[in-house]
C-alpha cells in the first residue's frame, strides 16, 4: 500500500469513529445498561434479565444482552428496588416505560 493510500485509510477510519453514533461506539467500561437507583444496592453483583450488573452505591452497569430493555429493567427492579433512570445503549427509557418498569 502506498503512503498516500495508508494516510487516506487512517483518516477515513478516524472520521468514521468520530461521527459514529454514541450507542455504536465501544465504551471503555463495556457498559451497555446504565442504571440509577433510588437507594443504594445491597449487593455488588446482581443478575437480572440474563444480565450481570455491577452495582456501586446507587449506580448499576451491565453489558448488552438480547433481552428487551423493559424486561431487564423490571427484573432488576425486583432485585434492587426503585429505578430512577434506566439507559440502554445510550437511549434513556421513556418516563412512561420507566413507570411501568417500577410498577
Amino acid at each position: 500500500m502506498t503512503r498516500l493510500a495508508t494516510s487516506l485509510l487512517a483518516a477515513s477510519l478516524a472520521l468514521a469513529g468520530a461521527f459514529a453514533p454514541a450507542a455504536l461506539q465501544a465504551r471503555p467500561d463495556g457498559a451497555y445498561f446504565n442504571v440509577e437507583l433510588a437507594a443504594p444496592a445491597s449487593e455488588q453483583r446482581v443478575i437480572a434479565g440474563g444480565v450481570v450488573f455491577t452495582c456501586e452505591g446507587t449506580t448499576c452497569v451491565g453489558p448488552r444482552s438480547s433481552t428487551r430493555p423493559l424486561r431487564v429493567c423490571s427484573e432488576l427492579r425486583r432485585e434492587v428496588g426503585t429505578i430512577t433512570s434506566f439507559n440502554a445503549g445510550g437511549e434513556e427509557l421513556a418516563e412512561a416505560r420507566l413507570a411501568r418498569c417500577n410498577g
